[in-house]
């Protein structure tokens, strides 16, 4: 008689399975194993994330569900189930769960790298960009419609105007041409005033981009307290000390040996950052 699997070393087989890219096979065994055990939450988990890697978001949400539903401080469980909201565009539920998994990991002091404050970075930029293709349809739609009064308003004086030349109100032909070329003068004054006005709107719309290097390499956020390292790579001090503490005395990015004590205030980034957010006061929610 051929043994069964156990639900364990059937978990093990999706994981060798997941390890060889073959994510189909591996959701086989994960099945399995919760048939056998439906009580593990890693098992759902570890489900999740081959349906992700397979771009099925629906699916990895709701074994990212279960598995919450049973340990709720399971920070994989925040995470995946973070980036499937995110690809399902419900970006307000991505960022309350990847921030979560973000707080559990620091918590229990486990390193994710920058795999997690990554997501959230990209759950927060496309939320913000969505708001800033709201307000731009809606400028759009705000400068036809008045541009529609203003057309509305030269044709109702136009017709005023005819009126007054049938009923001889007007009798000089001359009189009511002045009249009619100093109405559509008037008119294309007004246009060319509104649209000058949402011209500059739509200038400072182009720049409403939080530039790269105002963002820290580890948290992808703007930088509040910028420090330089000895190998001239800028943080966020918040951030590279965080890391030092709970990852390791070394240099995310050159992975030189890294103290605190090396630390140098960035004294020109802050002034250029700070300038930035004066001048931009949208990117406090950037």
């Amino acid at each position: 008689m051929k043994h069964e699997l156990s639900a364990f070393q059937l978990k093990d087989e999706g994981n060798k399975y997941y390890l060889n890219h073959k994510y189909e096979e591996a959701i086989n065994s994960y099945t399995r194993a919760i048939v056998r055990n439906p009580s593990v939450p890693t098992f759902f988990t570890n489900r999740a994330l081959c349906y992700l890697k397979l771009c099925q978001w629906e699916q990895s949400f709701q074994d990212c569900r279960r598995a919450l539903e049973m340990e709720p401080n399971l920070i994989k469980g925040h995470f995946f189930l973070g980036q499937s909201l995110l690809e399902m565009d419900h970006f307000d539920d991505a960022i309350k769960h990847l921030q979560r998994a973000h707080d559990l990991a620091k918590e229990q002091k486990l390193n994710f790298g920058d795999e997690i404050t990554y997501q959230l970075r990209i759950a927060r930029k496309k939320k913000f960009n969505v708001i800033e293709e709201k307000r731009i349809k809606e400028e759009i739609e705000l400068q036809t419609y008045l541009q529609t009064l203003i057309q509305l308003d030269k044709e109702k004086q136009l017709n005023k105007l005819k009126d007054e030349v049938d009923n001889n109100a007007i009798s000089e032909e001359q009189t009511a041409q002045e009249l009619k070329r100093m109405i559509i003068s008037t008119t294309d004054q007004r246009l060319d005033e509104l649209n000058s006005m949402f011209a500059t709107l739509d200038d400072r719309r182009k720049k409403r981009e939080v530039p790269d290097y105002l963002c820290g390499k580890i948290s992808f956020e703007i930088m509040r307290d910028p420090v330089v390292t000895p190998s001239g790579i800028t943080y966020d001090r918040k951030d590279i000390e965080e890391h030092l503490q709970r990852v390791g005395h070394f240099d995310p990015v050159t992975r030189t040996s890294l103290t605190s004590e090396q630390l140098t205030p960035n004294l020109a980034m802050k002034e250029v950052i700070d300038q930035f957010l004066l001048e931009n006061e949208w990117a406090n929610d950037y």
